[in-house]
């Protein structure tokens, strides 16, 4: 599941929230700071907003020396004392915790939550990793970044998996050799937090839960802000969610801020430039998952809130420069709208069972709630619409989708089809993730006549689903898609054929490569064999993921051959430290990685 730190959320409750953290006894906790833990000599960025990201000479990146056999202790910092201020702010946080609102159930038990694999680790300088099996195709010359939650500090109350800071976990491949670096992005909430030694920015997911602990948490953190231990226009995101390349800067993305761009320093290492908004045009916040035109470069992309309009959309043109807001009024009510899909001239939104649930906030529950009488619809808007006066809402009975995996045009743009995961039991999304069974569902919608038809293509439970980046928004045959059994856990990849269940509508699973015996990864990720070739074809690649081993406690990079029945491992990367599971990545080659 992804990290849902929404823009719904941050927008309406940013004064009512803040689970601070602390250490209770969690199961394999490793390599996290406690409070009050000094700033380590990590780079870090200025926690204020940028413009416009400095730029690096378009110097060519080396081959990453190998280190020395053995690399010298950091020196243990000295602990400085805590403010007056920050002690007795973390004395209220202690008793709302531990008599107000302790954590509840497993999605917000620290306990269950961090156990694992899922427990957070130390940033990483870029160390050497070892290829363990076959070799690394020469196609991968760049790096693969993968974002995900990893919490600065243990949390002391409740604690739900998507309110962790991010971290890039990047492996750098140049010359048929990997370099591994795992960093913190820099946001303004883990700088100031690293600058006090405590929790200062409330979390979102868990901090809901109930009128009294909602109070009490918004008390805190006003007086928080009123005593300048932070100032909330410099936003609160955790930015743990994707990553994009939209122009020429790359972005780690949060859906509850701004972007911040980052780059790779030549020796593979993650610098955070700072918080980005795009010369002043993007003001507020914006979705972790932008969609880029392969053809046109161009990326669009959209935010929603608790307030009027609850949707807008806007793109980027190829350069990066953003165009104006188109505010959609039709949607009526808050809906829960974490990703779309658009097609050569279409964008797509779903409006789900999921929205705001201010009554079950009320009664000791989460802002976030399913309406089970809602009929779920997809609206359609033309992708350069300058008001929302050309949207069409469809319904489309069941159909709940978080993530969307493609979309394109048929019948001389009569016809829409979407391609999504369905998630068949969505009051579990937030609550209980194991329970979530996501059936991917191909949908037709006739423009016209209104006409609306679908079918499963696959029977198991598969999310975190990706392409071929060529074919965004335009006609694909195939999708790699993780199996959850169950999620959050992957157990392994399978391979679709779309055009398989054209006809016949069975199955169109057609390879699987499943990870073994207490073997999770995380979300694959497709990378073409030959980008530049338009006349390749759409499967000509490899579906590369990160890999962890429960029992022997140990992660690889995985490198899988998509043509294959299988999905044959052409390359194993032994990583010289676990790799703890996360959400979204993106395969960045050297020649982008040069404009950065």
């Amino acid at each position: 599941m992804d990290a849902f730190s929404s823009s719904f959320l941050s927008t309406f409750s940013l004064p009512n929230l803040s689970p601070p953290p602390s250490n209770p006894p969690l199961l394999n906790i490793s390599a996290v700071r406690i409070e009050e833990k000094p700033p380590s000599t990590a780079t870090t960025a200025s926690p204020t907003r940028t413009s416009q990201p400095s730029k690096k000479p378009n110097s060519a990146l080396p081959v990453p020396q190998r280190p020395t056999s053995k690399r010298a202790p950091p020196p243990t910092p000295v602990r400085p004392a805590p403010s007056l201020p920050t002690t007795i702010f973390n004395a209220f946080d202690d008793i709302i915790n531990n008599f107000i609102d302790p954590p509840r159930g497993q999605a917000l038990d620290p306990k269950h939550v961090l156990s694992d694999n899922f427990a957070p680790v130390d940033e990483l300088p870029p160390t050497e990793c070892e290829v363990v099996e076959g070799a690394l195709p020469p196609c991968l010359d760049g790096a693969y970044i993968r974002n995900g939650p990893n919490p600065q500090f243990l949390p002391r109350g409740p604690y739900h998996l998507f309110d962790g800071d991010g971290m890039l976990h990047a492996i750098r491949i140049s010359g048929g050799r990997a370099t591994l670096t795992s960093r913190y992005v820099k946001t303004y909430k883990y700088t100031v937090e690293r600058q006090t030694g405590s929790p200062v920015i409330p979390n979102v997911f868990s901090g809901f839960n109930g009128l009294t602990a909602s109070a009490a948490r918004g008390a805190v953190t006003a007086a928080r802000a009123l005593a300048g231990q932070f100032n909330p226009t410099n936003g609160i995101g955790l930015a743990n969610t994707s990553l994009a390349l939209i122009g020429d800067n790359l972005f780690a993305l949060g859906e509850s801020d701004l972007p911040y761009s980052i780059k790779l320093s030549p020796d593979g290492d993650i610098v955070t430039l700072g918080r980005h908004d795009f010369d002043g045009k993007l003001l507020v916040s914006m979705t972790a998952h932008p969609k880029i035109d392969a053809d046109t470069g161009e990326a669009f992309a959209f935010r929603y809130g608790p307030v009027p309009p609850f949707l807008t959309l806007f793109r980027f043109n190829s350069d990066g420069t953003k165009q104006p807001d188109v505010p959609i009024f039709s949607m009526t009510r808050p809906s829960f709208l974490h990703d779309f899909a658009i097609t050569e001239n279409y964008a797509i939104f779903p409006d789900i069972q999921m929205g705001m649930d201010p009554v079950g906030m009320i009664m000791g529950g989460s802002p976030v709630g399913t309406d089970s009488t809602k009929v779920p619809r997809l609206g359609v808007i033309p992708r350069y619409a300058k008001d929302e006066s050309e949207m069409k809402w469809f319904d489309v009975p069941g159909f709940n989708i978080i993530h969307a995996i493609n979309a394109w045009e048929e019948d001389a743009g009569r016809t829409v089809v979407v391609i999504a995961p369905n998630i068949l039991a969505v009051e579990h999304t937030l609550e209980r993730m194991d329970l979530i069974h996501s059936s991917i569902e191909k949908v037709r919608i006739d423009l016209q006549t209104g006409a609306v038809s679908r079918h499963p293509v696959a029977a198991r439970n598969l999310d975190f689903a990706v392409i071929n980046p060529k074919y965004t928004g335009k006609r694909n045959r195939y999708v790699y898609a993780a199996v959850g059994d169950p999620m959050p856990k992957i157990t392994g990849v399978v391979k679709l054929d779309l055009a398989s269940s054209e006809c016949d509508r069975r199955d169109s699973t057609v390879a699987t490569r499943m990870f073994g015996p207490g073997c999770y990864a995380g979300e694959p990720f497709f990378v073409a064999r030959q980008p530049d070739d338009p006349d390749a074809d759409e499967d000509d690649g490899y579906v590369v993921t990160y890999v962890h081993d429960e029992n022997a406690g140990e992660s690889k990079f995985l490198v899988m051959d998509a043509k294959s029945p299988e999905l044959d491992i052409v390359a194993a990367v032994k990583l010289p430290r676990r790799v703890p599971y996360g959400f979204h990545g993106l395969f960045v080659r050297e020649s982008d990685l040069k404009k950065l």
